[in-house]
C-alpha cells in the first residue's frame, strides 16, 4: 500500500503521455480524446488520485471560502443566522470559516487579521457591542477583500449590508403596547454606542411622539447587555418618579433578565409591569413570562441574504464585470414583525 497520495506526475509517467494532457483530461477539456480522457480518469479513480486544491485556488485566485465574524454563537439569533450562511454558501460551493469576537473589539481585530492570512474570498461581518472605531474594517480595502455586514451595522458610508428594520420594528412595539391601555412607556436600550440602539431610540421617539405620548428621557436606559447592567436598569426605571406600566427591552435576553428583577421587586409580570422585545427567540416558548411581543428580525434570511450579497460582489470580481466591486453598495432592509405571545 502506497503512503503517499498520488500525483499527475504518476499518472501521466504510467500513461506515457504529458503532464499537461492528463491535468485537461481530469477536467474534462474538450481538446482532449474521448479515449485519452477516459484512461486518465479511470487510472486517476483506480489510483485514489485527488486534485491539489492548494494549487487550483492559487490558479484561480480564490479559495472558496467565506469568513463569518459575529458576536456569539451561543446566542439562538446568531445561531440562526450561521445556518442561513451555511446554507446559501453551500448551493455556491463556498466553505465557512467562522470566528467569534465575544464583544472584544481586540478579538474582532484578530479574528479579521486571521481571516485575511487565511486568504477567505470575502467576509460576512456582524460587529461587537464595543466596536466604535471602524478601521480594521476599511483597511481591508487594500486587501480587496469584499464585506458584508448583517445585523449589527457599523456607521460607515459606501458599505454592503442586510438589516432588519429596527425602527419600524419598535414603532409596532409601543403601537401595540398603546393599544394595550399603556401610556407610560419605558426602554432598556443596549449600549449607546451601537447603530442598532439608536434605531431602537429614533422608533421609540417617532412612536410615542406619534401617538401623543410624553417622550422623557429619563425613561429611556442604556446598558451594557450584562445581567447587572439590565437589573440596574430595570429597578431604577420602576422606582423612579414616573414609573412605566411596560418596558421596551433590547432583545429577548434583556427582557429575561428584566423580568426576574421585577419579581425581586415584588411585581406581577404581565399585571404591574408588562415588557416587549425583539428577536423572538424560540425560548422564550419555555419560560414562565416571556415577553408579551416580541419583534421578529428574520435572522436565517438576514444570513442567506448577506452570504448571497457576498456570493455576488465575488462573482462580479471573478468575471471583472467591475473594475470597482463596491462601486454598487447592496443596503437591504428587511421589514420586521412584531410576534404577539400568550403571556401569562
Amino acid at each position: 500500500m502506497k503512503n503517499h497520495l498520488p500525483t499527475i506526475k504518476e499518472i501521466a509517467k504510467e500513461l506515457n503521455i504529458s503532464i499537461s494532457t492528463v491535468s485537461r483530461a481530469l477536467h474534462d477539456h474538450p481538446s482532449i480524446g474521448l479515449r485519452t480522457k477516459t484512461r486518465v480518469q479511470e487510472l486517476a479513480k483506480k489510483l485514489e488520485y485527488e486534485p491539489n486544491q492548494t494549487a487550483i485556488f492559487f490558479q484561480q485566485g480564490k479559495t472558496f471560502t467565506i469568513g463569518v465574524i459575529l458576536p456569539e454563537l451561543s446566542e439562538a439569533f446568531f445561531s440562526s443566522a450561521i445556518s442561513g450562511i451555511e446554507d446559501a454558501a453551500h448551493k455556491s460551493n463556498y466553505t465557512v470559516l467562522m470566528g467569534q469576537s465575544h464583544d472584544s473589539v481586540e478579538k474582532e481585530k484578530q479574528l479579521i487579521d486571521t481571516m485575511k492570512k487565511h486568504r477567505v474570498d470575502g467576509l460576512l461581518i456582524s460587529i461587537s457591542k464595543n466596536t466604535v472605531n471602524y478601521e480594521h474594517f476599511e483597511a481591508l480595502q487594500r486587501y480587496k477583500i469584499p464585506i458584508v455586514f448583517f445585523d449589527r451595522i457599523p456607521k460607515i458610508p459606501n458599505i454592503h449590508y442586510v438589516a432588519c428594520n429596527m425602527v419600524n420594528g419598535t414603532v409596532q412595539a409601543i403601537n401595540f403596547l398603546f393599544t394595550k391601555g399603556h401610556r407610560i412607556i419605558g426602554m432598556i436600550n443596549g449600549p449607546e454606542k451601537l447603530p442598532a440602539s439608536k434605531d431602537r431610540l429614533d422608533g421609540y421617539i417617532q412612536a410615542m411622539t406619534k401617538s401623543r405620548l410624553k417622550y422623557d428621557p429619563a425613561m429611556v436606559l442604556n446598558c451594557n447587555l450584562s445581567r447587572e447592567s439590565v437589573s440596574a436598569a430595570t429597578e431604577k426605571l420602576l422606582t423612579g418618579k414616573r414609573k412605566p406600566t411596560a418596558i421596551v427591552t433590547f432583545n429577548d435576553y434583556v427582557a429575561l433578565d428584566a423580568v426576574q428583577q421585577a419579581q425581586k421587586m415584588k411585581l406581577k409580570i404581565n399585571k404591574d409591569i408588562c415588557f416587549v422585545s425583539y428577536a423572538n427567540l424560540p425560548l422564550s416558548n419555555y419560560t414562565a413570562y416571556p415577553p408579551m411581543a416580541s419583534v421578529e428580525q428574520f435572522p436565517y434570511l438576514q444570513g442567506q441574504k448577506a452570504t448571497e450579497t457576498l456570493i455576488e460582489l465575488l462573482q462580479q470580481k471573478s468575471s471583472e464585470e467591475t473594475d470597482n466591486v463596491n462601486a454598487t453598495y447592496y443596503k437591504i432592509i428587511l421589514e420586521s414583525q412584531l410576534v404577539v405571545h400568550n403571556g401569562k
